[in-house]
């Protein structure tokens, strides 16, 4: 059997590369390049104000460990996500439901759901600040109509996390929406119809043993998205509340920013960075393996 090359695989081969190249060269430029520099950044002490540095090895990092507004701003992080991910999972996947089954009116649903999704985040953050506003805010307004105390949605430090998964949720929940109406589609409808012969009438029956496990790779991919949705937050806090009131809304990412952009240690921002970046993929990659040991592809 001849396994020689012949001229034209070989033209065929060069042509292959040739084309990859562009996009070989996008990547490193836009990913390989930026984080190798944020790599050697974080081994030194490099500032914006002065031209001098030195390398000063992990000093960046041990100095992690015992910062206690890092520990602060990973514990918001982490509380947040905790109220954030359950809601853009389960309303997701219940409006999707409900959707699913409407004869009339389906596809208005589909698009006023995931209008949210169309806008510009920043400019509907002040819009939700404005409706939040703790004195002439119209949420406070029809709270008060009811006999009830306005709520310092912002101001508060036990109220301001739960105020931004709110904002959070609104601009998300189409999304996944969307993405489980796919997964729902994609359902035959034969697999309901033989269900109902063997006896699984009820609509719970159903969900349990034919929507959720043929569902498992939509919503492997819904958790693992939304997870790193919540933990990349920084647009509501930066506009909204910058951190306050008393670091109470300090996320990771946002603290990342102060520390190269307010406080000018741009060595310590980027190796907060890299270590924000192993925590975002050794969380996803965790959610990824154990869901995926009960997905049915």
């Amino acid at each position: 059997m001849d396994n020689a090359i012949s001229p034209l695989q070989r033209r065929q081969a060069r042509l292959a590369h040739w084309l990859v190249l562009p996009a070989t060269i996008l990547m490193l430029l836009i990913y390989i390049v930026p984080i190798s520099l944020v790599l050697l950044a974080s081994f030194t002490d490099y500032t914006l104000v002065s031209d001098y540095y030195e390398f000063i090895g992990f000093d960046n990092y041990t100095r992690m460990f015992g910062d206690e507004v890092v520990g602060n701003s990973l514990k918001n992080t982490v509380f947040y996500a905790a109220l954030f991910l359950p809601g853009a999972f389960i309303i997701s996947l219940i409006l999707a439901i409900t959707i699913q089954e409407q004869k009339q009116f389906r596809s208005i649903l589909e698009v006023l759901y995931f209008l949210p999704v169309t806008s510009t985040l920043a400019a509907m953050t002040l819009v939700w600040g404005a409706l939040m506003d703790s004195s002439q805010g119209v949420i406070n307004n029809m709270i008060e109509i009811f006999g009830f105390a306005g709520i310092n949605w912002f101001g508060s430090e036990d109220v301001v996390l739960y105020s931004l998964a709110i904002i959070s949720l609104w601009s998300v929940i189409g999304f996944n929406m969307v993405l489980f109406l796919a997964g729902l589609t994609s359902i035959p409808q034969s697999l309901y119809e033989a269900a109902s012969m063997d006896g699984a009438d009820h609509p719970l029956d159903k969900f349990f043993k034919i929507t959720w496990p043929m569902l498992g790779p939509t919503a492997m991919f819904v958790a693992v998205t939304s997870s790193i949705t919540a933990f990349k937050l920084f647009d509501t806090v930066a506009i909204l509340t910058q951190g306050g009131p008393d670091r109470a809304s300090e996320v990771f990412l946002y603290l990342t920013f102060l520390e190269g952009f307010e406080y000018f240690n741009m060595g310590y921002s980027a190796a907060l960075s890299l270590v924000f970046l192993g925590i975002i993929f050794l969380f996803a990659l965790a959610q990824a393996l154990l869901t995926d040991k009960n997905v049915h592809y």
